[in-house]
């Protein structure tokens, strides 16, 4: 069990997340819908918080940047092995730029823990 702990602290074994969104192509000012999916690790863990970003990246300029984010804090218990869900909605920005060859956008989740190391996803979307 000590072992087991100890691994989780470090990231292995650990519980993680997964960001499931409806689609992957969204309009400016559309709501994206969709839900974390955490799966637990080896070991309870008490989870914290989970930040996702809406992340730009520009090519041409050579800039990637974080355009808002949404924090949703919680004091979750999850056990070992459990398949815990939480819903996720997401207003995209009215004036946010299309995709094209140089301009893509992801969502960059992270899972957070009471102990031990992040645990990280990203999903790519299209803005049409």
């Amino acid at each position: 069990m000590i072992l087991r702990k100890s691994m989780a602290l470090l990231g292995i074994g650990s519980a993680r997340i997964d960001l499931i969104l409806q689609k992957e192509a969204y309009r400016p000012g559309e709501v994206v819908y969709g839900y974390f999916s955490i799966n637990g690790g080896s070991i309870e863990q008490k989870l914290k918080r989970i930040d996702c970003n809406l992340v730009l990246t520009d090519k041409a300029a050579g800039i990637e940047k974080v355009i808002d984010t949404k924090i949703t804090l919680t004091s979750k218990l999850i056990n070992s092995e459990e398949l815990y869900t939480l819903p996720f909605t997401f207003q995209l920005p009215a004036s946010i730029s299309v995709s094209t060859d140089e301009i893509s956008y992801r969502f960059q989740t992270k899972l957070h823990f009471n102990e031990g190391v992040t645990s990280q996803d990203q999903d790519i979307i299209q803005i049409l």
